[in-house]
């Protein structure tokens, strides 16, 4: 069956993905290979000391990244898209949009990269035994109750960005066992919120917020396959304002970026690891078990079918190697070479590959924002270099790429005292495009072998129409299962393994950052 007859026939499948500097649709066919992709740039805005986004832009985007793909249904195929198959929403996990009973948001969107939930992470994390990061759902509404804010006596319910956007689309107040444990702990047995924890939260806020029952305002888990609702009118009036989408599409339990990360990479089985970058960047490793201890720097969160999953989560990715290849970018085009941003990003990486192992002395941070896994509450950019450093284009950027995984890194060590084994890490996201560099020191930086497969630049929005696909099949064998055999049966991956040289220059370079931590601390007071 061709394409087309797929599209016309209602078959094809939506995935959305709404990312920290992208909107991405992507369009699936019934072998899951890529029909149709559309995009819109956004980004967050800092605004009374808060990261956020508005519901508003959120909506606009979602609208124009729609409009986008239709657009580019209408060039490949030469038909309309007027009905799907299935539709799923994934984006950026954790944070806190809260509502009243009446639906009404009631302070802006606290997104993953606020670090002002210090003192209400602490607390629950001792309360509860388990490490609750800064950026989790749980933290928010915590830290607003330490804080007496006036909202928190009207909140009716609380969800992330992808559970918002499921709502707008299928009425449901629902999120998928993966993002959900970015908001409250997970129970392994029963895959659903831990009750017990449950209690001992109500039992702490009882008497700085009367009646509030921390249950009845989360939304409620599903694994991965079970149907959470369909596309209702005014759903897809929502998406698709021109009115040409019909509604009945079944829909996807909604998921974070991490999750739908995961099944891009075909990294849900246990030993098996995935690692994102974008603005942020985090790993994701599938355990065998429980882990021994306690650990600030690691996330306990689940796949999307509900199995545990240790988290390395770091705020700052590759934001500010973007902004060094923006400047020159601008050079290039100042001095009239013509060439396109992408090529400018395909030189710069591929001349790091001449730097030396350890980037020639320099040392690059990419902090923006706070970073939690190194104790930093916020962040300064910043390059630093000795006298007698070899300051040459080559080591820059290796530096630059190198400063990408650095907190990354502390995290998986971590890990790895715990004993943790990892077969091989997958990799995705655009820092990756250049085939050969960044997988090579991300290999070195891990000691191991990591693999870069062919639907990495689709990333999570095509990890997120594999789901819908995967519930609209029945899900009659288990999403690993799922993903080997028909998923990615035949799929191509290129695996670097680690290099010995590599492995012993990061952990030099690693070393010196650390130490140069204190520059961070000093550059955070002054400036």
């Amino acid at each position: 069956m061709s394409a087309a007859d797929v599209i016309t026939g209602g078959r094809a499948v939506l995935g959305i993905e709404l990312g920290s500097t992208r909107i991405k649709a992507c369009l699936i066919g019934e072998d899951h290979e890529v029909l149709a992709v559309g995009a819109h740039e956004w980004e967050n805005a800092f605004v009374d000391r808060m990261w956020t986004y508005s519901l508003e832009d959120a909506e606009a985007g979602l609208q124009a990244a729609y409009a986008d793909l239709v657009a580019d249904v209408r060039r490949r195929h030469g038909v309309e898209l007027t009905a799907l198959g299935a539709v799923g929403v994934s984006a950026m996990m954790h944070g806190y949009l809260a509502f009243d009973a009446d639906g009404g948001l009631l302070v802006p969107f606290r997104t993953w990269r606020n670090t002002t939930t210090g003192s209400a992470a602490a607390e629950l994390s001792e309360l509860f035994g388990v490490n609750i990061p800064m950026r989790w759902s749980i933290a928010h509404l915590y830290q607003a109750v330490l804080d007496g804010e006036e909202h928190v006596a009207r909140v009716a319910s609380f969800t992330t960005l992808a559970g918002w956007v499921h709502r707008r689309l299928t009425g449901r107040d629902v999120l998928g066992v993966g993002d959900a444990s970015g908001m409250f702990p997970i129970d392994a047995a029963t895959h659903e919120y831990d009750a017990a924890l449950v209690e001992r939260f109500d039992a702490l806020v009882a008497d700085r917020a009367p009646g509030l029952s921390l249950r009845a305002l989360l939304p409620d888990v599903l694994d991965a396959g079970r149907p959470a609702g369909e596309l209702t009118a005014e759903g897809a009036a929502f998406l698709d304002p021109s009115g040409a989408l019909a509604p009945g599409a079944v829909a996807a339990p909604p998921e974070g970026d991490a999750g739908t990360g995961m099944v891009a990479t075909n990294s849900v089985a246990p030993r098996e690891g995935n690692v994102s970058v974008g603005t942020s960047v985090f790993a994701m490793v599938v355990l065998e078990g429980p882990l021994a201890q306690q650990h600030h720097e690691l996330d306990l969160v689940t796949t999307p079918a509900g199995d545990p999953v240790a988290m390395v989560h770091c705020n700052n990715g590759a934001s500010e190697l973007g902004a060094w290849a923006g400047l020159f970018t601008r050079f290039a085009a100042a001095s009239g070479s013509g060439l396109a941003a992408d090529d400018v990003f395909g030189v710069l990486f591929r001349e790091a590959l001449d730097g030396d192992g350890d980037a020639g002395g320099l040392l690059a941070y990419n902090l923006l924002s706070g970073e939690p896994v190194i104790g930093l509450e916020e962040g300064r950019p910043l390059v630093v270099r000795t006298p007698d450093s070899r300051f040459t284009l080559a080591n820059f950027m290796r530096a630059q790429i190198y400063g990408v995984f650095g907190a990354l890194a502390v995290g998986m060590r971590v890990l790895a005292s715990e004993g943790v084994r990892l077969d091989r890490m997958l990799a995705h996201g655009g820092l990756f495009r250049t085939e050969g560099v960044a997988e090579r020191f991300l290999a070195g930086a891990l000691a191991a072998p990591v693999a870069v497969g062919e639907t990495a630049a689709e990333g999570g929005a095509w990890g997120v129409a594999v789901l819908a696909a995967y519930t609209a099949s029945g899900a009659e064998t288990d999403l690993s299962t799922w993903l080997g055999e028909r998923v990615f049966a035949d799929a191509a991956f290129r695996t670097v393994e680690p290099e010995e040289a590599d492995v012993q220059a990061f952990a030099a370079y690693l070393e010196r950052y650390e130490a140069g931590l204190a520059l961070e601390r000093t550059a955070i007071t002054a400036l």
